[in-house]
């Protein structure tokens, strides 16, 4: 009689490194739900996304038309007629405000996004290379440091046209010097490990190195810092709109502000057309603050020991 011996199936090397790096993840979300800070910073913001997201379902773009809103009540109190208030032009503050947050997390992401694309490379690259072309990478760092950011978005923003686009490019273009410091550091304790070394030895070429070594060892620490860099890029853009920079068609938190001082609301008593979008963005900063430490803190295992 034979018997059929059971063979385990063997698992490629992709499948391996898939199982790993869900493992990793899961791993990483079970330390994520230990801090109590960072999960209530991603609740708020999971609520505040959604409400940004179907903002056409619940808030449509008429209500935003004077013409179409009837016998405008204007700086109405907030009440049960009115939720939030009024505006001066008598439109529902909670439509610009759910509006508004569309364009601000869009706006503070996407030009997150492209400064964490710029500082990886810079700072990988000046980390990486030797000589005069590391070097010069390393110089070109702390030129944008050393310039205010602010400033620097102010003339980019007034001098290309004016809109979303602009203010994205200026705060992404502005603001990447600070995570190229740190990615060269990082980059740079990378190098002295062994098995960069290894692969020098058996013929890795730059780009082999760049992206199948370095790269996902500065990732935890760019994926922390843009955590906390999100929070400054909704500021920047609130500040830019408030200085009248920013599309004046497009509702943002910023533009509500600069709305609301232009009809002197604080000296007449327009309390909630100041507090209510000023609120919201100290909150959102918060929020995306505390997701950001305890990001930190979980990818950084001399943080987390303390």
């Amino acid at each position: 009689m034979t018997t059929t011996a059971t063979r385990t199936p063997t698992r490629t090397p992709g499948q391996m490194a898939r199982a790993r790096q869900w493992k990793s993840f899961s791993q990483f979300c079970r330390d994520f739900s230990a801090y109590r800070a960072g999960m209530f910073g991603f609740v708020f913001l999971v609520i505040v996304g959604a409400i940004a997201l179907i903002a056409p379902l619940i808030a449509p773009d008429w209500m935003l038309d004077v013409t179409k809103i009837g016998t405008p009540d204007r700086f109405a109190p907030p009440s049960g007629e009115h939720l939030l208030g009024t505006d001066n032009q008598g439109r529902e503050l909670w439509v610009r405000m759910v509006w508004g947050a569309r364009s601000s997390l869009a706006v503070g992401i996407a030009a997150t996004a492209m400064s964490m694309i710029i500082g990886t490379i810079v700072g990988m690259a000046a980390g990486h290379f030797r000589g005069w072309f590391g070097g010069l990478m390393m110089r070109i760092i702390d030129f944008f440091l050393v310039l205010p950011s602010l400033i620097l978005a102010i003339v980019l923003s007034s001098v290309l046209e004016r809109g979303t686009l602009t203010i994205i490019i200026a705060i992404g273009l502005t603001s990447w010097a600070g995570t190229a410091r740190v990615v060269r550091a990082q980059t740079l304790a990378v190098e002295s490990r062994d098995y960069i070394e290894r692969s020098r030895a058996l013929g890795a070429g730059h780009w082999h190195l760049m992206l199948k070594h370095l790269l996902p060892g500065v990732l935890p620490l760019v994926l922390a810092n843009t955590t906390l860099t999100i929070g400054s890029a909704i500021i920047a853009e609130s500040t830019l709109a408030f200085l009248g920079l920013g599309d004046p068609l497009t509702q943002s938190w910023g533009t509500i502000l600069k709305n609301a001082t232009d009809a002197s609301s604080a000296s007449n008593g327009y309390w909630w057309y100041i507090l209510i979008p000023g609120l919201a963005i100290v909150l959102v900063v918060l929020a995306f603050t505390l997701i950001g430490r305890a990001v930190e803190n979980i990818l950084n295992p001399t943080l987390r020991k303390r």
